[in-house]
């Protein structure tokens, strides 16, 4: 498969991973043959990127650390809640829990995998895909700074509802709602009633815009009176927000690591950015690159440790004059990625 801007897209092409709605239903399956009408509406629901088969990479592994029943069971569990939150109604911290749980087996059972961040965002599961990508990387983290199960669960609680308070809560509200009104205190606030939950659970939604060097929000803390679990959640959400941007103009996510690097002990925890960037994947399986050699490729295999030093595909030539080539840029550490294309 090939990951591709979505104004890439032609018709005729075949889906390659499935597009979700925000409760979990599935908006278009895996495998489906796009047509126009198809391409012009995951235009306008917001999609960026997709997955397309191609049979020149149909052996590129895009497995995912969560499978797609999990990713439907969080889905809908965090619509129910956030749906429950926004009309002040009770909601059920067992189905969180449960959720969490899920995750958890997910990653205890991949311990091993990349973490890559390419599940089809639309503009109505776009909080629900955040959600579920920050607590996974936060899990990754967190298992790799030895942080023991219990820990693990209350993290993921606390990394899946971190931005709880923005539920029913536009920009212009939060800007003139002052520090209470800020929405990392209205999740404190939220979640610290739930008394089945650890209060750590209700200080990393406080706490994951302080920044290390006294500058945040909403209490200006100092670093040490930040929580652990508050900056790796800080970690994690910084990245999944950058790579989306504003309107899904986000960084590639070298870009993004790029830039959280120079974040190091100014907003972001320097020990905490080690442990991500030994999980997250780079360059994607199934990135189109253009190498400093001027050749183009595709992604194909990663080397966990060595995020931006994967294994890309090069082919010359088409038919029986085809040409494979695999250059492995842990070997060839002369050659390097130039740029990535859409």
């Amino acid at each position: 498969m090939k990951y591709i801007s979505v104004d890439n897209v032609e018709p005729g092409q075949h889906l390659g991973k499935s597009v979700y709605s925000s409760n979990g239903t599935v908006l278009l399956s895996e495998g489906v043959q796009l047509t126009v009408f198809m391409i012009n509406t995951l235009n306008r629901i917001g999609v960026t990127m997709l997955y397309i088969k191609d049979p020149d990479f149909a052996d590129v592994d895009t497995t995912d650390i969560l499978d797609e029943a999990t990713k439907q069971a969080v889905f809908k569990e965090m619509n129910d809640t956030f749906e429950a939150v926004r009309s002040g109604k009770d909601w059920s911290t067992k189905k969180i829990s449960v959720s969490a749980d899920r995750i958890l087996s997910d990653v205890l059972a991949n311990p091993e995998l990349l973490v890559q961040l390419t599940d089809i965002r639309t503009a109505d599961n776009q909080q629900y895909v955040h959600a579920t990508n920050v607590c996974l990387i936060s899990i990754l983290i967190g298992m790799n700074m030895g942080l023991n199960m219990f820990q693990l669960k209350d993290l993921a609680i606390g990394a899946m509802l971190h931005d709880v308070g923005k539920v029913g809560l536009d920009s212009l509200d939060e800007a003139l709602g002052g520090l209470k009104g800020h929405h990392t205190w209205r999740g404190f606030e939220v979640l610290k009633s739930k008394r089945e939950f650890n209060l750590l659970i209700a200080h990393v939604a406080l706490q994951h815009h302080e920044r290390l060097d006294g500058k945040g929000l909403p209490r200006a803390l100092d670093a040490h009176e930040i929580h652990q679990f508050a900056r790796i959640v800080a970690v994690a959400d910084t990245f999944d927000n950058l790579i989306t941007g504003r309107n899904g103009k986000g960084l590639l996510p070298h870009e993004a690591c790029e830039e959280m690097m120079a974040m190091s002990e100014k907003q972001l925890d320097r020990d905490v950015l080690i442990q991500f960037n030994r999980i997250i994947s780079v360059y994607p399986n199934g990135t189109s690159v253009r190498l400093s050699t001027r050749e183009t490729g595709v992604v194909v295999r990663q080397h966990r440790g060595l995020p931006g030093r994967p294994v890309v595909r090069v082919i010359h030539g088409s038919g029986d004059d085809m040409e494979v080539q695999e250059v492995d840029l842990a070997v060839h550490t002369t050659v390097f990625i130039e740029a990535v294309l859409a």
